[in-house]
């Protein structure tokens, strides 16, 4: 549980964070092994840099290469936190009289930040090549022209959805194992529940009782349910419109 909590806190923080991502992968770019003075700075500051890029890429490119930034993320922060967590639980950072070893801890976030950018070394380097990626005219670096899905594929509209599916899950997932157990508690002879009295008190039953994990039990399972229950939703809902329209011109 340490790993994909570790791993989806990341991601939902990366949402945010990604478009600064973009600009200090152009700004470290620009001017790449060329003295002061002698290359032309499209970037300026932090500030022109969004203000450029979003002008002449469109506001879209400030979340380029979101996907790999969120399965570095995931993968990454995933492997570094739960890996550290893991050893914390097993008594692994405390001495045999108990203690806290500042030692062993330091060891320990040390061979765990090491796994996480090893294994998420390969991601990195493919969101960089798209994150680099700009019109010519605010180019910077090397220009891979990498392309994950084709224009106008179902993959792309299954990849936003799974991207967008991150933030929905965090934020409405302990809602959805309130909801779970509202329509699942006992109940007496009038139809009143036995256990919770509304969705506030089931919320801070829950809170109390079981922790922060355990208003978000099942996320994985919704998280791999939303993006795919999304598509085939709408997928469906276009296809039946047009056999409507076909068939009733």
């Amino acid at each position: 549980m340490d790993f994909l909590m570790s791993g989806l806190a990341a991601c939902g923080a990366c949402l945010f964070t990604n478009p600064l991502e973009v600009v200090k992968t152009r700004m470290q770019l620009q001017g790449e092994l060329q003295a002061p003075g002698t290359y032309q700075r499209h970037y300026r500051n932090v500030f022109h840099a969004f203000i450029t890029i979003g002008k002449v890429d469109g506001l879209a490119a400030l979340q380029k290469g979101l996907a790999p930034a969120l399965l570095y993320q995931f993968l990454m922060n995933g492997i570094r936190l739960g890996t550290y967590g893991l050893a914390e639980a097993k008594g692994y950072l405390h001495t045999a009289e108990g203690t806290h070893s500042p030692i062993r801890s330091a060891a320990a976030g040390a061979l765990a930040g090491v796994l996480g950018a090893y294994l998420g070394s390969p991601i990195y380097m493919v969101k960089t090549h798209l994150q680099a990626q700009a019109a010519s005219e605010i180019a910077v670096g090397h220009q891979y022209k990498h392309q994950i899905f084709p224009p106008q594929s179902w993959k792309v509209a299954l990849a936003a959805a799974m991207v967008s599916g991150v933030a929905v899950v965090l934020a409405m997932t302990p809602f959805d194992v309130v909801s779970t157990r509202l329509y699942n508690q006992p109940t007496d002879t009038q139809g009143k529940g036995l256990m919770y009295r509304g969705v506030l008190d089931a919320l801070l039953q829950t809170a109390r009782t079981e922790g922060i994990f355990g208003m978000y039990k099942g996320i994985g399972a919704s998280y791999f349910r939303l993006g795919p229950h999304t598509i085939l939703s709408l997928f469906f809902w276009d296809q039946l419109r047009s056999l409507y329209y076909t068939y009733t011109k």
